[in-house]
């Protein structure tokens, strides 16, 4: 029986198969633990595209490593192989084809892994950490965009040590998204630039930022005919913001939605804040992940402006999340975010990787 094809099969039983005890809340979902996971939080996570045959995750972490594992059908989880750099792996990604994983780390470079040879060789530079690695496939050309705290994006073809394209930036990169040809980027002090990337790069538009409160993630959706549209940004103050780029009505179709709150999102009680992790949409049914500092995910429907589901809370933050390319698997990682600062840390808990069977629970609900 394959477990990520059909509904009911994942975690069933599962409080048993990780000998879990009634204390034990590192694990409320059920969900499969990913073996061998990151010694230290883990900061990003990445599937394989679907060029490849089966499913591959990929996951950096503040330990300074990246690391490769299979998904077997069946949930089980192989680890292949591992890379390092000499600082904390802030982001990763693949590319097209399936054959290179692409890392950016605290130590101002990025790397490319070839995961047929297993060797990493450095592809970029810059003047301070690098927040995020995308790869960008055009119909006539390719290459690496890398976004960093020096206030700067900038675009490497993997065989040249000099850019091909540096951008400047009015602040430091704190997230940023590529679905060819757009890209976007948000910064600190609440910058927001929409980036057009056919041809050559360049800057389409800046936006005032829709959410009041620091940017901390940010992903690209796209309409019926499979083409970018908008965006949704995540903030550290419990907030998402859905904003389309040429909506036929901005004050209707562009809005913000709370979430990742202590008790619930309709009350005027005080209420604990989180911060917004990680937004992930689903490859098929175009809904939404949401994953928070206060250790839950979400899922919902931004059409239907409705929560689908959710989670029970671990007990630590959850940093990152990602579906695989069928959207069968969502991936999430629990580790802590430092959202606490450092007397909130535990350095005997150990950080998770856990996968769900998503095929369902992210399905659109029927419309009346």
């Amino acid at each position: 029986m394959s477990l990520f094809s059909t509904p009911g099969g994942f975690g069933t039983g599962g409080g048993s198969m990780f000998g879990s005890t009634a204390t034990d809340n590192h694990n409320p979902m059920k969900d499969i633990e990913v073996t061998s996971p990151p010694d230290d939080s883990i900061s990003c996570l990445s599937f394989s595209p679907p060029t490849l045959p089966g499913n591959f995750l990929i996951a950096g972490s503040w330990a300074n490593d990246v690391r490769c594992w299979e998904v077997q059908d069946n949930g089980q989880t192989i680890p292949k192989a591992q890379q390092m750099h000499t600082g904390p792996v802030l982001d990763v990604c693949w590319s097209d084809d399936g054959s290179k994983v692409f890392t950016a780390s605290c130590d101002k470079t990025a790397k490319m892994w070839d995961l047929n040879s297993n060797q990493s060789i450095q592809i970029a530079q810059h003047d301070a950490p690098i927040k995020t690695v995308h790869w960008v496939k055009a119909p006539n050309y390719s290459c690496i965009m890398t976004g960093s705290w020096d206030k700067s994006l900038k675009f490497w073809d993997t065989r040249s040590p000099n850019p091909l394209l540096t951008l400047q930036l009015p602040e430091r990169c704190y997230c940023a998204d590529v679905v060819y040809p757009m890209a976007v980027v948000a910064t600190a002090e609440r910058g927001l630039i929409v980036y057009q990337l056919e041809n050559q790069p360049s800057e389409f538009r800046r936006i005032d930022s829709p959410l009041k409160h620091q940017h901390r993630c940010v992903a690209i959706f796209k309409d019926k005919q499979n083409k970018p549209t908008g965006f949704a940004l995540g903030s550290i103050e419990g907030r998402v913001a859905i904003h389309y780029i040429n909506p036929p009505n901005p004050a209707k179709d562009n809005f913000t939605f709370k979430c990742h709150r202590s008790n619930g999102t309709n009350t005027t009680a005080p209420q604990d804040i989180y911060a917004v992790n990680g937004i992930a949409f689903h490859p098929v049914h175009g809904t939404l992940a949401t994953v928070g500092s206060d250790g839950r995910f979400s899922f919902w429907d931004k059409d239907a402006r409705t929560k689908l589901k959710t989670s029970e809370q671990l007990d630590q933050p959850i940093s990152a999340c990602s579906f695989n390319h069928n959207g069968n698997i969502f991936a999430y990682s629990s580790s802590y975010d430092w959202s606490k600062g450092h007397e909130f840390y535990n350095p005997q808990k150990k950080n998770y990787i856990f996968l769900r069977n998503a095929a369902e629970e992210l399905k659109p609900r029927n419309k009346k």
